[in-house]
């Protein structure tokens, strides 16, 4: 396990909401569109890898910058999209579980992220059902929302719940394009979440307007550049950077948008939560 730093001045915190965080995150040295397994990938796009490690370095010292920790998995040749560590697994506290993908492309990193984690030394666990991390799983406060439809199973949401601990609300998800909880929902601080509605069934919005009555609804603009594929700090939020009504709708909310082009790794469907695995 490596914590990874940078020649940066740390920018520092406003009093408030912010804290440190640690983030786990794989650098795109292998990363192509050579399949098709979401609606964003298109194999006859050409793919800049050099632009995209640049794009992945700024969000990397964008972190360090305002005072996060990163640590650094080893990327693997023939797993281009093991750049997107979100989906390797969910980690709180001592314990860690590896994620177990649906598609075979991908099969192969769950082994990857559950060797990093046994190497940090945490009570590490294997998925037994289809189960994509922290993609479809997003910590709220004493809550885990988690989706299902399209990657992660309902019955991995409660083993997810057995070993944790924790409460796992299930929430399913309908439009292809937003086939990751984390593509149509965005956690931005212990009581607040942004949202797609149209990316969830009528069930699962009627659900999300009783849990969080106060959450911000994205536009159509907005989840159409994956603007809610967001981290947040608990003031900063780390998002894309052309999903400018977001970035308006959050500062009028007291939240600081820190806009980030992912443009390249935005043609494997993936933008800033994709690329980060928080270590909470």
């Amino acid at each position: 396990m490596t914590a990874t730093t940078a020649p940066l001045t740390a920018v520092p915190e406003p009093e408030g909401r912010a804290t440190p965080r640690r983030y786990l995150m794989c650098r795109p040295d292998h990363f192509e569109v050579s399949y098709a397994i979401n609606p964003w990938m298109d194999t006859s796009t050409p793919v800049d890898r050099a632009r995209a490690i640049g794009q992945w370095e700024a969000l990397r010292a964008a972190y360090v910058a305002h005072g996060h920790t990163v640590e650094t998995l080893a990327p693997e040749p023939g797993l281009p999209d093991m750049v997107f560590a979100a989906n390797g697994g969910i980690a709180i506290g001592e314990r860690a579980m590896a994620a177990r993908f649906v598609h075979p492309e991908r099969q192969p990193e769950g082994d990857a992220y559950q060797a990093w984690f046994e190497q940090a030394h945490r009570d590490v666990t294997r998925s037994t059902d289809d189960n994509e991390g922290q993609g479809d799983f997003l910590q709220v406060g004493e809550i885990m929302l988690a989706g299902t439809g399209f990657r992660t199973s309902v019955a991995a949401h409660r083993e997810v719940e057995r070993f944790f601990g924790v409460p796992v609300v299930t929430l399913e998800l309908v439009d292809p394009r937003f086939y990751h909880l984390d593509t149509a929902l965005a956690v931005l601080d212990a009581e607040t979440v942004a949202y797609y509605p149209p990316a969830f069934t009528p069930a699962s919005r009627t659900l999300l307007r009783r849990l969080f009555p106060d959450a911000i609804i994205a536009t159509d603009e907005d989840a159409a550049v994956l603007g809610l594929n967001a981290v947040s700090d608990g003031h900063h939020v780390f998002l894309s950077a052309a999903a400018t009504g977001l970035h308006d709708a959050l500062r009028v909310r007291g939240f600081e948008p820190v806009g980030i082009e992912l443009s390249e790794l935005l043609k494997a469907g993936g933008s800033v939560k994709c690329c980060t695995l928080e270590l909470h």
